[in-house]
């Protein structure tokens, strides 16, 4: 399982990879870059905003939704015309999106954190049915949001707090009592960040400053590493025909003099497959 360069771009810090599964492509942030990239048979794509983006669900063949820093909103690929759909923290300006991913009812999750992580400024976020719901709050930074094949569990990180939680779902995809911690990765002084769950069940969690992607089983115990060149790894994404590559994002933030290693998307094949991305209902 060695790490290919899928893209050779620089992020400053490359964040929210999505496999679109209709259109067999890949998409992702840099989100100090307020830019969402991707590539096709034509080659690089990018699609520049105004403001932080970060973390987006796929909603038909052309469109997708899209966190911001003051939104989240319904962006058409082929037109690039931005519709919002609802505010998020947009009275807010020390805050921004960062983390999320589409669950398997059709809504959307999404993690603010402080624009220079700001202790406990951040929260968790529902997007359901037209609404946001605020489910976590005195979040620092917000990451590792993915969803358990039987729908049964979502899981979450504050990567300040190294640990990353488990926490169940009624039957409306909806937290039912509290959360538990799943990984303690304190002893370590491991960073979790973004996360993915494979059609098994185990997770797929980026460490942020340790060059790797971890996967854990459902109750927690490491199963084995994956080395990227790029030593901020960011979130992984399984994508391709048959969804066994794995798709990792890096950053180059704050790393004085950083080779051409760092803030690539990098690609691994593996011998698991992942999920299909759930799908947005707006």
């Amino acid at each position: 399982m060695t790490a290919q360069v899928f893209d050779p771009r620089l992020c400053t810090l490359g964040e929210g990879p999505l496999w679109h599964p209709e259109r067999n492509q890949l998409f992702w942030f840099d989100i100090l870059g307020k830019s969402l990239l991707s590539r096709d048979d034509t080659g690089p794509l990018t699609w520049q905003f105004d403001e932080h983006v970060s973390a987006a669900g796929w909603v038909d063949r052309d469109t997708l939704l899209v966190a911001s820093e003051t939104a989240l909103f319904r962006f058409n690929l082929s037109s690039g015309v931005r519709e919002d759909i609802v505010a998020l923290e947009a009275d807010n300006l020390q805050t921004r999106s960062n983390d999320g991913r589409a669950d398997p009812w059709g809504g959307f999750w999404i993690g603010t954190m402080g624009k220079s992580a700001q202790p406990d400024a951040g929260a968790i976020y529902r997007f359901y049915k037209g609404r946001v719901t605020k489910l976590f709050d005195s979040v620092t930074i917000s990451n590792s949001i993915c969803f358990s094949p039987d729908r049964n569990f979502v899981y979450f990180s504050d990567t300040a707090k190294r640990q990353i939680m488990r926490q169940n779902l009624d039957a409306d995809g909806w937290p039912d009592g509290a959360a538990t911690v799943l990984v303690d990765l304190n002893a370590d002084a491991l960073n979790p960040d973004g996360a993915v769950v494979d059609s098994e069940g185990y997770i797929w969690n980026a460490q942020w400053g340790a060059s790797r992607v971890a996967r854990y089983s459902a109750d927690g115990k490491l199963d084995r590493v994956v080395e990227i060149p790029a030593l901020q790894t960011s979130c992984p994404a399984f994508g391709g025909p048959d969804l066994n590559e794995l798709f990792v994002t890096s950053a180059r933030e704050g790393l004085a003099n950083a080779s051409d290693d760092q803030g690539r998307v990098y690609q691994v094949s593996v011998d698991v497959k992942g999920q299909r991305e759930n799908q947005v209902i707006l």
